[in-house]
Protein backbone atom coordinates (compact mmCIF):
# COMPACT_ATOMS: atom_id res chain seq x y z
CA UNK A 1 0.00 0.00 0.00
CA UNK A 2 1.50 3.05 -0.96
CA UNK A 3 2.38 6.27 1.49
CA UNK A 4 -0.76 8.15 0.06
CA UNK A 5 -3.40 5.52 0.17
CA UNK A 6 -2.04 4.69 3.36
CA UNK A 7 -2.70 8.20 4.98
CA UNK A 8 -6.45 8.37 2.91
CA UNK A 9 -7.64 5.30 4.64
CA UNK A 10 -6.51 6.71 8.37
CA UNK A 11 -7.41 10.57 7.06
CA UNK A 12 -3.81 11.63 8.21
CA UNK A 13 -1.53 13.60 6.06
CA UNK A 14 1.06 11.73 3.50
CA UNK A 15 4.01 13.60 5.20
CA UNK A 16 2.90 12.08 8.45
CA UNK A 17 2.84 8.90 7.37
CA UNK A 18 6.55 9.23 5.90
CA UNK A 19 7.82 10.75 8.86
CA UNK A 20 7.08 7.62 11.23
CA UNK A 21 7.91 5.33 8.38
CA UNK A 22 10.94 6.80 8.39
CA UNK A 23 11.71 7.19 11.77
CA UNK A 24 11.54 11.17 11.82
CA UNK A 25 8.96 11.11 14.64
CA UNK A 26 6.70 8.80 16.75
CA UNK A 27 3.20 8.57 16.81
CA UNK A 28 1.37 10.08 19.49
CA UNK A 29 -1.21 7.99 21.39
CA UNK A 30 -4.67 9.91 18.80
CA UNK A 31 -2.28 7.71 16.52
CA UNK A 32 -1.43 4.69 17.99
CA UNK A 33 -4.87 4.57 18.63
CA UNK A 34 -6.06 4.91 15.28
CA UNK A 35 -3.49 2.51 13.86
CA UNK A 36 -4.84 -0.31 16.60
CA UNK A 37 -8.54 0.44 15.67
CA UNK A 38 -7.13 -0.02 11.58
CA UNK A 39 -5.18 -3.46 12.13
CA UNK A 40 -7.43 -4.84 14.63
CA UNK A 41 -4.09 -5.24 16.67
CA UNK A 42 -3.74 -4.19 20.91
CA UNK A 43 -1.67 -0.87 21.21
CA UNK A 44 0.63 -2.85 23.73
CA UNK A 45 1.27 -5.33 20.47
CA UNK A 46 2.23 -2.58 18.46
CA UNK A 47 4.39 -0.71 20.92
CA UNK A 48 6.35 -4.09 22.29
CA UNK A 49 6.89 -6.47 19.15
CA UNK A 50 8.76 -6.44 16.72
CA UNK A 51 5.71 -7.18 13.71
CA UNK A 52 8.26 -7.45 10.68
CA UNK A 53 8.95 -10.61 12.77
CA UNK A 54 5.32 -11.57 12.66
CA UNK A 55 3.59 -13.66 9.90
CA UNK A 56 -0.25 -13.92 9.40
CA UNK A 57 -0.38 -17.42 11.24
CA UNK A 58 1.18 -15.55 14.21
CA UNK A 59 -2.33 -14.05 15.13
CA UNK A 60 -5.49 -15.53 16.38
CA UNK A 61 -9.05 -13.20 16.48
CA UNK A 62 -10.01 -12.31 19.74
CA UNK A 63 -13.10 -10.74 19.77
CA UNK A 64 -12.76 -8.02 17.18
CA UNK A 65 -9.20 -8.06 17.82
CA UNK A 66 -6.30 -10.16 16.50
CA UNK A 67 -4.13 -10.83 19.01
CA UNK A 68 -0.24 -11.47 18.85
CA UNK A 69 0.15 -15.71 18.70
CA UNK A 70 3.40 -16.33 17.34
CA UNK A 71 3.61 -20.69 15.88
CA UNK A 72 5.97 -21.98 13.51
CA UNK A 73 5.37 -23.23 10.23
CA UNK A 74 7.03 -25.64 7.82
CA UNK A 75 7.86 -25.09 4.06
CA UNK A 76 4.44 -26.93 3.17
CA UNK A 77 3.14 -24.30 5.60
CA UNK A 78 2.21 -26.80 8.40
CA UNK A 79 2.08 -26.15 11.81
CA UNK A 80 4.52 -27.50 13.58
CA UNK A 81 4.97 -28.21 17.57
CA UNK A 82 7.10 -25.94 19.46
CA UNK A 83 8.31 -27.82 22.50
CA UNK A 84 9.03 -25.75 25.76
CA UNK A 85 12.13 -27.85 27.40
CA UNK A 86 11.93 -27.93 31.38
CA UNK A 87 15.17 -25.80 31.54
CA UNK A 88 13.26 -22.94 29.57
CA UNK A 89 9.83 -23.48 31.12
CA UNK A 90 10.40 -21.18 33.75
CA UNK A 91 10.90 -18.47 30.96
CA UNK A 92 7.72 -18.95 29.45
CA UNK A 93 5.39 -17.02 31.28
CA UNK A 94 7.75 -13.81 30.31
CA UNK A 95 8.47 -15.17 26.48
CA UNK A 96 4.75 -16.36 25.57
CA UNK A 97 4.03 -13.76 23.74
CA UNK A 98 7.27 -13.02 22.22
CA UNK A 99 8.20 -14.51 18.83
CA UNK A 100 11.69 -14.63 19.07
CA UNK A 101 11.21 -16.72 22.64
CA UNK A 102 8.79 -19.14 20.54
CA UNK A 103 11.66 -19.10 17.64
CA UNK A 104 14.05 -20.32 19.13
CA UNK A 105 12.33 -23.65 20.81
CA UNK A 106 13.10 -26.85 19.23
CA UNK A 107 10.39 -28.06 16.84
CA UNK A 108 8.59 -31.74 15.72
CA UNK A 109 5.60 -32.59 13.38
CA UNK A 110 3.12 -35.16 14.82
CA UNK A 111 1.30 -36.14 11.86
CA UNK A 112 -1.46 -37.91 13.61
CA UNK A 113 -2.52 -34.65 15.78
CA UNK A 114 -6.35 -33.42 15.31
CA UNK A 115 -6.75 -29.80 13.13
CA UNK A 116 -5.15 -26.97 15.66
CA UNK A 117 -2.38 -25.45 16.95
CA UNK A 118 -0.47 -27.62 19.63
CA UNK A 119 2.67 -27.14 21.48
CA UNK A 120 4.44 -29.92 23.92
CA UNK A 121 4.55 -28.93 27.71
CA UNK A 122 6.95 -30.16 30.76
CA UNK A 123 5.79 -32.08 33.35
CA UNK A 124 7.20 -31.50 36.74
CA UNK A 125 6.22 -33.32 39.98
CA UNK A 126 3.73 -36.02 40.78
CA UNK A 127 0.35 -33.91 41.02
CA UNK A 128 -1.07 -35.26 37.57
CA UNK A 129 -0.50 -39.25 38.36
CA UNK A 130 -0.06 -41.74 36.22
CA UNK A 131 1.73 -38.88 34.27
CA UNK A 132 5.51 -39.15 35.23
CA UNK A 133 7.65 -36.29 35.96
CA UNK A 134 9.89 -35.70 32.57
CA UNK A 135 6.70 -36.44 30.14
CA UNK A 136 5.95 -33.99 27.68
CA UNK A 137 2.32 -33.28 27.43
CA UNK A 138 1.00 -32.47 23.74
CA UNK A 139 -2.07 -29.95 24.14
CA UNK A 140 -4.31 -28.03 21.91
CA UNK A 141 -4.74 -24.06 22.13
CA UNK A 142 -7.67 -22.84 23.30
CA UNK A 143 -9.14 -19.63 22.36
CA UNK A 144 -11.93 -19.15 24.57
CA UNK A 145 -12.13 -20.39 28.41
CA UNK A 146 -15.44 -20.84 28.19
CA UNK A 147 -14.97 -23.45 25.96
CA UNK A 148 -13.44 -26.07 29.15
CA UNK A 149 -14.45 -29.58 28.76
CA UNK A 150 -15.65 -29.94 33.10
CA UNK A 151 -13.14 -32.91 34.22
CA UNK A 152 -10.61 -32.55 31.30
CA UNK A 153 -7.06 -31.78 31.84
CA UNK A 154 -5.38 -28.77 30.52
CA UNK A 155 -2.18 -26.49 30.25
CA UNK A 156 -2.87 -23.74 31.78
CA UNK A 157 -0.87 -20.48 31.93
CA UNK A 158 -1.05 -17.96 34.81
CA UNK A 159 0.43 -14.81 35.96
CA UNK A 160 0.90 -15.92 39.28
CA UNK A 161 1.93 -19.79 38.70
CA UNK A 162 3.20 -19.83 35.29
CA UNK A 163 2.71 -23.12 33.93
CA UNK A 164 0.65 -25.98 35.42
CA UNK A 165 -1.11 -29.54 34.34
CA UNK A 166 -4.55 -30.04 36.03
CA UNK A 167 -8.24 -31.17 35.79
CA UNK A 168 -9.96 -28.23 34.79
CA UNK A 169 -13.87 -27.46 35.97
CA UNK A 170 -15.64 -24.40 34.70
CA UNK A 171 -16.80 -22.13 37.16
CA UNK A 172 -16.82 -18.92 34.77
CA UNK A 173 -20.89 -18.49 34.59
CA UNK A 174 -20.89 -18.23 38.43
CA UNK A 175 -17.85 -17.17 39.87
CA UNK A 176 -15.45 -16.00 36.87
CA UNK A 177 -12.86 -18.49 37.40
CA UNK A 178 -11.62 -21.61 37.03
CA UNK A 179 -11.24 -25.25 39.41
CA UNK A 180 -7.88 -26.66 38.70
CA UNK A 181 -7.89 -29.75 40.67
CA UNK A 182 -4.86 -32.53 40.63
CA UNK A 183 -5.32 -35.87 40.08
CA UNK A 184 -3.03 -37.17 43.43
CA UNK A 185 -5.72 -36.57 46.13
CA UNK A 186 -2.58 -35.11 48.52
CA UNK A 187 -2.56 -32.07 46.60
CA UNK A 188 -5.88 -29.54 47.36
CA UNK A 189 -7.56 -28.12 44.26
CA UNK A 190 -7.82 -24.43 44.12
CA UNK A 191 -9.57 -21.51 41.89
CA UNK A 192 -7.79 -19.40 39.85
CA UNK A 193 -9.71 -16.06 38.49
CA UNK A 194 -10.06 -16.14 34.54
CA UNK A 195 -8.33 -12.39 34.04
CA UNK A 196 -5.25 -14.36 35.67
CA UNK A 197 -5.25 -16.38 33.01
CA UNK A 198 -2.87 -16.11 30.31
CA UNK A 199 -2.85 -19.10 27.92
CA UNK A 200 -5.40 -22.50 28.10
CA UNK A 201 -3.77 -25.65 26.59
CA UNK A 202 -6.09 -29.22 26.36
CA UNK A 203 -4.72 -32.48 26.54
CA UNK A 204 -4.54 -34.34 23.37
CA UNK A 205 -1.62 -36.62 23.65
CA UNK A 206 1.43 -38.09 25.98
CA UNK A 207 5.45 -38.64 25.42
CA UNK A 208 7.01 -40.68 28.40
CA UNK A 209 10.41 -40.01 28.87
CA UNK A 210 10.71 -42.85 31.23
CA UNK A 211 9.37 -46.54 30.78
CA UNK A 212 7.11 -47.44 33.16
CA UNK A 213 8.09 -50.65 35.93
CA UNK A 214 5.32 -53.26 36.71
CA UNK A 215 5.28 -51.80 40.03
CA UNK A 216 4.16 -48.32 39.28
CA UNK A 217 1.69 -49.63 36.74
CA UNK A 218 -0.04 -52.21 39.90
CA UNK A 219 -0.03 -48.60 41.63
CA UNK A 220 -1.37 -46.66 38.97
CA UNK A 221 -4.44 -49.43 38.31
CA UNK A 222 -4.64 -48.97 41.92
CA UNK A 223 -5.39 -45.36 42.31
CA UNK A 224 -7.44 -45.49 38.95
CA UNK A 225 -9.74 -48.24 40.77
CA UNK A 226 -10.18 -45.79 44.35
CA UNK A 227 -10.55 -42.82 42.36
CA UNK A 228 -13.67 -44.56 40.68
CA UNK A 229 -15.05 -46.55 44.11
CA UNK A 230 -15.01 -42.26 45.20
CA UNK A 231 -17.04 -41.33 42.61
CA UNK A 232 -19.23 -44.12 42.97
CA UNK A 233 -19.90 -43.75 46.84
CA UNK A 234 -20.53 -39.81 46.85
CA UNK A 235 -22.96 -40.65 43.84
CA UNK A 236 -24.59 -43.10 46.74
CA UNK A 237 -24.04 -40.53 49.37
CA UNK A 238 -26.19 -38.28 47.59
CA UNK A 239 -28.92 -40.52 46.24
CA UNK A 240 -29.38 -40.96 49.97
Amino acid sequence: MSQERFADELKWSRSMVGSYEEGRSEPPIDRLIDLSNYFQIPIDILVKNDLRRAKDTSFIEIGNQRVLFPVTVNEDNEDLIEIVPTKASAGYLAGYADPEYIEQLQKIKLPFLPTGTHRAFPIKGDSMLPVKDGSFIVARYVEDLSDVKNGRTYIVLTKNDGLVYKRVYNQIENGQSLRLSSDNKLYEPYEVPIQEVLELWEFTCCINTQEYDEKELKLSSIMSMFQELKVELEAVQRMA
